[in-house]
């Protein structure tokens, strides 16, 4: 990838572009990642916005996303490649009968024609601008994490009928994890690590300012206070920040200007999806006379 963020303060704006706001450690880790063509490990709580950092990033920098997103049982074959087995074995019922022998047959099969490209191995072919994003990379077992970790070492790939691939460009690689599971320090060594956790209510009620469309300045600054007095609750699952847009989506369809008792109790369901955290939250609110605490 041709490095296009020419400075922090360039990632800053032009994530700002495609309305990502970020503070200086995700722009400076992002401009490292891309002047030193080493992965980031994204690591925080779910719905901080670690793949839409990836996403973003993409968008800013013209280039083309491609994903991959990880799940327990993820192999080889739906993470780098497989053989089209149902087209080759059509093709060799269709070489019945002819003149030609089995090393024709063969090196027929076993070209690109039958070649089902998977993410890892579409980022690594690419000739244009890529971004690379391995979501969740802690559902995988050791055994696919110890894959990501060769093709990460030396962005290359051995497919033993057709040779060795390498990349053409150097994808920036962004991989996500909830903290499911510990990774490797294999794996850590050959990133940069970020931490992404919930915006502090400033960034927030910008968050909120710039994604929800006809919010008020008011609304938008009781939603970050109220949304932040809520995840210092002992919840089961805080609310993400896509739950907060939600949110303030809902109070903007509802033509809610003042967020009191009632529409807070009526809508919590779009903030929380636990019954116990509701139950908490709206005894919170009604302990401070209607109020949360700030």
């Amino acid at each position: 990838m041709d490095y296009r963020f020419t400075s922090v303060e360039a990632v800053t704006e032009g994530l700002e572009g495609v309305d990502y706001l970020c503070d200086e450690s995700i722009s400076s880790v992002t401009f490292l990642a891309d002047r030193l063509q080493k992965p980031i490990l994204v690591e925080g709580p779910a719905g901080t916005g670690k793949t839409q950092l990836a996403k973003s990033v993409a968008e800013a920098l013209g280039a083309r996303l491609i994903r991959l997103q990880c799940y327990e049982g993820l192999d080889e074959s739906k993470a780098l490649y497989e053989w089209n087995y149902k087209k080759q074995l059509l093709r060799i019922q269709s070489e019945r009968g002819s003149e030609g022998g089995w090393d024709d047959i063969e090196d027929d099969i076993f070209s690109e024609e039958f070649l089902l490209a998977r993410p890892l191995l579409e980022a690594i072919r690419a000739e244009d601008p890529v971004v690379l994003l391995i979501d969740e990379v802690d559902r995988v077992e050791v055994e696919t994490e110890a894959l990501l970790l060769e093709i990460l070492s030396d962005y290359q790939v051995s497919i033993p009928e057709l040779g060795t691939v390498t990349a053409k460009q150097i994808p920036l690689v962004f991989l996500t994890s909830n903290n499911t599971r510990e990774l490797s320090e294999a794996l850590k060594r050959r990133c940069l690590y970020l931490h992404i956790d919930y915006p502090e209510m400033d960034r927030e009620r910008q968050i909120v300012l710039t994604k929800v469309d006809g919010i008020s300045e008011a609304l938008a600054d009781q939603v970050a206070r109220i949304v932040r007095s809520i995840r210092n609750l002992d919840l089961k699952k805080s609310p993400s920040v896509s739950e907060t847009l939600d949110w303030a989506r809902t109070l903007v369809l509802l033509g809610i200007e003042n967020v009191d008792a009632k529409t807070a109790t009526d809508t919590l369901n779009i903030l929380l999806k636990y019954r116990s955290d509701i139950e908490k939250a709206t005894k919170e609110f009604a302990n401070n006379g209607g109020e949360f605490s700030s």
